[in-house]
């Protein structure tokens, strides 16, 4: 495999590991799933004897199984919290997390909405918060259409509901309820591309997948007043990797039980993971983590770092800054 010669991994090299044997058990994210199942394949390939199967349960979902200690890998697009760690930590499971990419959230829109180009911070929470009484585009702002606003989402057991909600309305797992939710991102394209008056959410990803059926909204980090085209930005690989996609960009992670890495057919997955992620990611449409940043990574798996590094960081942290030990926020503050 090319890209295993160019990475040199331990784990692609197939004579390095022969006789690995055994079933590996993923789950969790939807917007980690396409980078994980294409790293799943390219390892199978390899190696017949193992069996990776990668599940779609939703981040919250997945750490939920992680942390009864019935899977050894979970997918997340947002850090584990402190209370699924403490239900991990009693169940006796602990794990080492890995960043493995950045993802943009990509606000969409239905592509015949031709007014709805940028919106802004303030304008997106006024819109998500709880409570809102926002029914119609005109509500929005002055020289918006009088139509119907009809809402997509991730389902509440999702990373990116959690992460969106976190940074656009101020706090996660804070949203109005009267939208259309799905854990399937197939599910929201298809509402918003049905839907002129739809607005939703979700991983980049999905959005480069279905270009052709959906609009693609800039967002303007201002958290008072409306959009200005000037400082509208749209989720693209540079504004995510560089922090100009503000506060909508975000690592993703796997999560891996300590216990699992003594198996040598997971320890293999793991290093081959981080061996392809840069270039997986790209194919995915997910966004690589620069070379030292993914050094940083390899050495947290080498030492079998324990614990979270990430969890309670405030949301738009770069994930080399915290590697490091100094978050630097990205987020606005509120």
């Amino acid at each position: 495999m090319a890209v295993c010669g160019l990475a040199g991994c331990a784990g692609c090299d197939g004579r390095a590991t022969d006789g690995l044997q055994g079933e590996i058990r993923a789950d969790g994210s939807s917007t980690v799933f396409p980078l994980s199942e294409a790293v799943a394949e390219e390892f199978m390939r390899d190696h017949p004897g193992v069996r990776v199967t990668v599940g779609v349960s939703g981040t919250g979902g997945g750490f939920g199984r992680f942390g009864r200690g019935e899977t050894d890998i979970s997918n997340a697009s947002r850090p584990i919290k402190a209370d699924e760690i403490d239900k991990a930590t009693a169940a006796g499971v602990t794990f080492v997390e890995l960043p493995v990419a950045y993802d943009g959230l990509a606000v969409i829109v239905h592509p015949e909405n031709t007014w709805a180009t940028c919106l802004s911070v303030a304008e997106l929470k006024a819109i998500w918060e709880p409570g809102s009484a926002i029914r119609s585009w005109a509500q929005v702002r002055p020289g918006f259409p009088d139509r119907a606003l009809v809402l997509y989402g991730p389902g509440t057991d999702s990373g990116t509901y959690d992460y969106f909600t976190e940074v656009i309305v101020g706090e996660s797992g804070a949203s109005r309820t009267d939208f259309s939710a799905s854990e399937d991102d197939n599910v929201l394209v298809q509402g918003v591309g049905g839907d002129a008056g739809a607005l939703g959410f979700f991983g980049l990803a999905y959005y480069e997948a279905n270009a052709e059926r959906l609009g693609l909204v800039g967002v303007d980090s201002t958290t008072a007043g409306p959009a200005q085209a000037a400082r509208c930005v749209r989720p693209t690989p540079e504004t995510v990797s560089d922090g100009r996609y503000a506060p909508l960009a975000r690592p993703e992670f796997i999560y891996v039980r300590t216990s699992s890495l003594e198996r040598p057919a997971v320890r293999a997955f793991v290093d081959t993971y981080l061996a392809l992620a840069p270039a997986l990611a790209r194919e995915v449409g997910a966004v690589p983590l620069p070379p030292a940043t993914m050094a940083a990574v390899r050495a947290r798996l080498a030492a079998r770092t324990e614990g979270s590094a990430f969890s309670g960081v405030e949301a738009g942290s770069r994930v080399d800054d915290i590697l490091r030990g100094s978050p630097s926020p990205a987020a606005p503050s509120r």
